[in-house]
């Protein structure tokens, strides 16, 4: 999720950041799901639970907007774009051939406590990193590693306002800032699915990227002049979480079985693959991620992939980002 405001079942928050890395196509491509979950498992999923990892917060309670970085953190040195489809005129956008580089990533065992927790989302990071900072790189953007925090408590401060932990907050993202507070991943409900928590963190770094490349910066200028809860505001909003989604999935894909033995595996993906399914707005009740079945299919898109090509939400049409 990113700042104050609803992140549509997902999960996540969004956030900014730039990097720069190319991988020829077919060399990274992941497979589809082989195996687990039966589909009538997910269905059961998705009803049993509002309790979906949703990276939601509300705005009532003051700070920043959702949708990653600031609602009044637009540079003034940057020129902002006056439409929406000029926010996927980007160099890094456009390149066909533009995918992400596997990485060796050797995570620790999942446990569902706090101190594992952890280890695990500081590993993953770490990876994320060295994943897309050669990527953006090469578009010449400058790279900055993302902090990353642990708050515990009904609460926690960042630079866009307080945020509150319940069932709708797995993790959030501001302005070059990761929180993930443990109380929000619902490990009693997910259990050791360690998949499903490292497609949430890889979306809300996902946020990081598009505040790198400038795209965050854009998204907020165009929604600040909109009006957040107008038509184009929501429209806008959902655009930046469903690319954010297609980054998490291009993570996932590029990685399974290829980034050692200790890394992202089968499995893994196969969990984050079908917990897709239950996040969005008609889980969580809001217009700003996007429905159920949009949000699952950018994840997939990113996933099957690999090219951020695919991951172009701000020149698709509307029926792809409702």
């Amino acid at each position: 999720m990113t700042d104050p405001g609803p992140d549509a079942a997902s999960g996540e928050d969004s956030g900014d950041m730039p990097s720069s890395g190319h991988a020829r196509r077919g060399g990274t491509r992941t497979r589809v799901p082989v195996v687990v979950f039966s589909l009538a498992g997910v269905v059961l999923l998705a009803l049993a639970s509002v309790l979906a990892l949703v990276a939601f917060t509300g705005d009532d309670e003051g700070g920043a907007p959702s949708g990653g970085g600031n609602a009044g953190s637009a540079r003034a040195t940057e020129t902002v774009p006056g439409d929406i489809r000029a926010l996927g005129d980007r160099p890094m956008l456009k390149d066909p051939d533009a995918g992400l580089q596997a990485v060796s990533c050797s995570l620790p065992e999942w446990r569902s406590n706090p101190a594992a927790a952890q280890r695990f989302f500081t590993v993953a990071t770490d990876c994320l990193n060295r994943a897309w900072e050669p990527f953006l790189r090469r578009y010449d953007l400058p790279f900055r590693e993302p902090t990353l925090h642990f708050p515990d408590g009904p609460s926690f401060r960042t630079p866009c306002g307080d945020i509150r932990v319940d069932v709708t907050t797995a993790a959030y993202y501001c302005n070059d800032n990761l929180y993930v507070p443990f109380d929000g991943l619902q490990t009693d409900y997910y259990g050791r699915q360690a998949g499903i928590y490292l497609s949430v963190l890889a979306h809300e770094y996902g946020h990081h990227v598009q505040e790198v490349a400038g795209i965050m910066d854009g998204v907020w200028a165009q929604i600040n002049a909109a009006g957040q809860h107008s038509e184009r505001g929501q429209d806008l909003s959902r655009r930046r979480e469903l690319q954010a989604q297609c980054f998490s999935g291009m993570f996932m894909g590029a990685h399974t079985g290829r980034s050692g033995p200790e890394g992202v595996t089968q499995q893994m993906f196969d969990a984050a693959w079908y917990d897709q399914d239950t996040r969005g707005d008609d889980t969580s009740g809001t217009t700003d991620h996007g429905s159920n079945a949009n949000y699952a299919a950018w994840w997939r898109a990113g996933a099957e992939s690999n090219r951020i090509v695919d991951c172009n939400t701000f020149t698709a049409p509307a029926s792809k980002v409702s």
